[in-house]
Order: C-alpha cells, then structure tokens, then sequence
C-alpha cells in the first residue's frame, strides 16, 4: 500500500543575517520637546502683537510707527548723543561725510549730523506744539459754534471764512513778517493759519449731535451746556479731531521749515532743517547740505502720515470701506 500524501507542508529555514548584517535596530527619534521658557514667551508675544491696533499691523503702518517713534526719542534725547557741538565750528570746512563727519560739515565747520539731529528737537516739537494748540482753540470755537448756533455761530463762522479765503502759506508769510523773523513768531502765524479747519469740521460734527436724542434728553434733565458739551459732544468728535491733528504734523512740519527757509523762522546759528535747507541753496555744489535735511523733513512728513492715515482706518473703518 503506498502512503497518504501529507497536508503539512514544511516552510524553509528563516536565513540567518550575516554578523556583518546584524546592526542594533534604532528606533526612531522622537520630536524635540520645546523649550518651557519659548511656551511661555509665545503668549506675551501674541498679547501684545494683539494690542498693536489692527490698522497699525500692516507693513506700512510698522514701518511709519517705527520711524515716527524714532525720530520723537531723538527729538527728546537727540542733543545730548550728538558726537558733537552743534554751534562749534572746529571742523575743516565744506568736509564730505567721513568717519571724522558722519554727514559732512558746513561753511562755518559744523557738524551736519549733529545739527540735523539738534534740528529735530526745533522742528518736530513745535510741530506737535503748534497742532495741539490750533486743535485745541479750533476744537473749542467750533463745539461753541455749533452747540449755541445763531448769531455765536454767525460770528465764529465769518471769522474762519475771513482766515481761510487767504493762501495758507501766504497769510503765514505776512503774518510772520509783521509780527518780525523769530521762531516764536513763526509759530504764532502758522497758528493763525491752522485753526480755522478744525473749526469747521468740529462744527459740523456738532450740528448733527446737537440734535440726538441722547443731547436732548441730558438738556430735559436740566443738563447746564457746559456740561452736555463737555459729556455727551466732545467724546463722540474726539476720533476725527485726533485723525485730523495726526494728518497735520506733517503739514505744521512742512509750514515752520518753510518759513524758516525764507528767513521768518528760526534766525542762526540755530539748527533747524529749514533754515539749513536754505544755506544748502546758497552752496548747491556741496550736496550733503542739502539732502540730509530734506530727508530728515521728508522721512516724518510721511512717516505722520502714514500713522495718520492708519488712525483713521482703526476709528473710522467704513469711511475707508465706502
């Protein structure tokens, strides 16, 4: 009889690796664990990124802020970091910016780097200045004028017609020249000039607040006008005042370097931008004169309007929209 085939089938030999094959097998590496200071890091970064407002987080409002903040630290702390005295005249004369002047000297062998920087303090806070002056008078004759209508109104009204039917610039001049070529002087014409806009606007504003229902009902609640002006009126035109005052930096910085230039500003050795502008003039082949002033007159020009522009972007979002 022959035998039944089997069902078992037997399976090969497992090969045994060579002892050159057989390596340590290694598990794989797990990922790196962060480090608890960088978690903690992480949200105080995020908060204050977040507290940044959002129209200031695009790169042009970085780089603006980051300008506009500079040159105020430098208007504040600038004349005690200078390298040198701005009035000394201890350099070589008509020297091109070296490693001894950074941007140069001029005819009498001052430092140029060390004016500009001097000039900062000059042009930027009587900028400021002159803003928070014309938006405070400006603001308050148009909250009158537009709170107490009638013939207060008439008054005021006129008034801010009578200063802005002259050229800005022109009014300025004249003012500035019968009041005589000082600093002081500049500044008190070129307010003469700035206050009537906010005028205006602040009393548009209030003629249609005049009428709400929360002004009118604080007037039944025996509410004096001082006190409804200064309550219910003054913080609802506080946002466009402010975008306003933030556009008009620039424009105040403009005007006193302007009239600096044509000699009814700032009077030598002064460091001011505009006045260096107009020696530049007077020694055109000596570029450096020039051109660092204007940049620095160009630089917070735009940088302020900028930062303007992204204020009003942040109070008043559909204005932008429409």
């Amino acid at each position: 009889m022959s035998e039944p085939p089997s069902d078992l089938t037997q399976t090969p030999p497992t090969p045994v690796p060579a002892a050159a094959d057989r390596r340590p097998t290694v598990a794989p590496a797990s990922p790196a664990s962060p480090d608890p200071v960088s978690l903690l890091g992480r949200p105080r970064r995020r908060r204050l990124w977040r507290a940044i407002p959002k129209a200031w987080r695009t790169p042009l409002g970085l780089v603006a802020g980051v300008v506009a903040v500079a040159w105020l630290v430098i208007a504040v702390v600038g004349p005690s970091i200078v390298p040198h005295d701005p009035l000394a005249q201890d350099l070589p004369r008509f020297q091109p910016p070296s490693s001894t002047a950074w941007l140069g000297t001029d005819e009498l062998g001052r430092d140029v780097f060390s004016r500009v920087i001097a000039g900062a303090r000059v042009t930027i806070l009587l900028s400021l200045l002159l803003v928070c002056l014309s938006m405070l008078i400006g603001s308050i004759l148009g909250v009158v004028a537009g709170f107490f209508g009638r013939w207060v109104d008439e008054v005021i009204m006129r008034l801010t017609d009578l200063v802005m039917a002259f050229p800005t610039v022109i009014l300025a001049m004249v003012t500035a020249a019968a009041l005589g070529a000082s600093l002081l002087n500049a500044v008190l014409a070129a307010l003469v000039v700035s206050w009537p806009s906010y005028a205006r606007v602040v009393r548009s504003m209030v003629l249609s607040l005049r009428t709400s229902e929360f002004v009118a009902s604080g007037r039944l609640l025996g509410f004096s006008p001082v006190r409804s002006m200064r309550v219910d009126i003054l913080p609802n035109v506080a946002g466009p005042t402010l975008v306003m005052a933030s556009l008009d930096i620039g424009t105040a910085a403009l005007l006193l370097s302007g009239l600096s230039f044509l000699g009814l500003g700032a009077k030598p050795p002064m460091p001011e931008w505009g006045s260096m502008v107009a020696t530049a003039v007077q020694n055109f082949d000596k570029w450096w004169l020039g051109l660092f002033p204007g940049l620095a007159i160009l630089t917070v020009v735009m940088a302020f309007n900028f930062l303007g522009d992204a204020l009003r972007d942040q109070l008043d979002p559909g204005a932008t929209k429409a």
